[in-house]
């Protein structure tokens, strides 16, 4: 039996999977974008050889998953979206004072805490979603330069300001250095 064989055998399922691949889905309920984030992540976390624990129950505060290796631990909360955007702080929003909201969301997390971003927009039903790790500080730091340093309550993938916005010509983006890879991973088990 050769060993370099591709998978799949079949021409005809090959075929059948790649229409799948490009089939992009439905818009899911809100709970499931969590549980899909959230399953993504600790995948993503398990090939790169951490050990993941799920917290168990709805809603619990803080993190969803602690990533471990060895004797270094973090915790991570999972935020899934399907829109482009998270809106991370718009509870905390009184009086369109967006960098007080940003303040408050990040002072609710404590040390050794970090945000994976999951982004299922437009990624087909067999595609991997992007997947983005930052601490609180970086995600608030990040937030308040937006909109030309007027802030923002929702983190943006990339958003490209309109004419009438105060931010007008400019685009807000996720760093490359918060995309998903073992040395962010490494960086934040150092720093975090």
């Amino acid at each position: 039996m050769p060993v370099n064989r591709r998978w799949p055998r079949n021409p005809q399922l090959s075929c059948t999977l790649r229409v799948v691949a490009r089939e992009v889905p439905k818009k899911m309920n809100q709970f499931h974008v969590g549980i899909a984030a959230e399953a993504f992540a600790a995948a993503l976390f398990a090939r790169c050889g951490y050990d993941v624990s799920v917290q168990y129950g709805a809603n619990q505060p803080e993190y969803d998953l602690a990533v471990i290796r060895g004797e270094r631990m973090l915790k991570v909360s999972v935020k899934g979206s399907q829109d482009g955007g998270w809106g991370l702080t718009q509870s905390y929003l009184e009086n369109a004072n967006y960098h007080l909201a940003i303040d408050l969301w990040q002072a609710r997390h404590k040390p050794r805490t970090v945000v994976c971003l999951v982004q299922f927009c437009d990624v087909p039903i067999a595609g991997v979603p992007r997947v983005y790790l930052a601490t609180p500080a970086e995600i608030a730091a990040h937030m308040k330069a937006s909109a030309k340093g007027r802030g923002d309550t929702i983190l943006e993938e990339q958003k490209c300001w309109g004419h009438r916005s105060q931010a007008a010509g400019t685009t807000d983006e996720i760093p490359v250095s918060w995309h998903f890879a073992a040395e962010t991973i490494e960086r934040l088990m150092s720093t975090a």
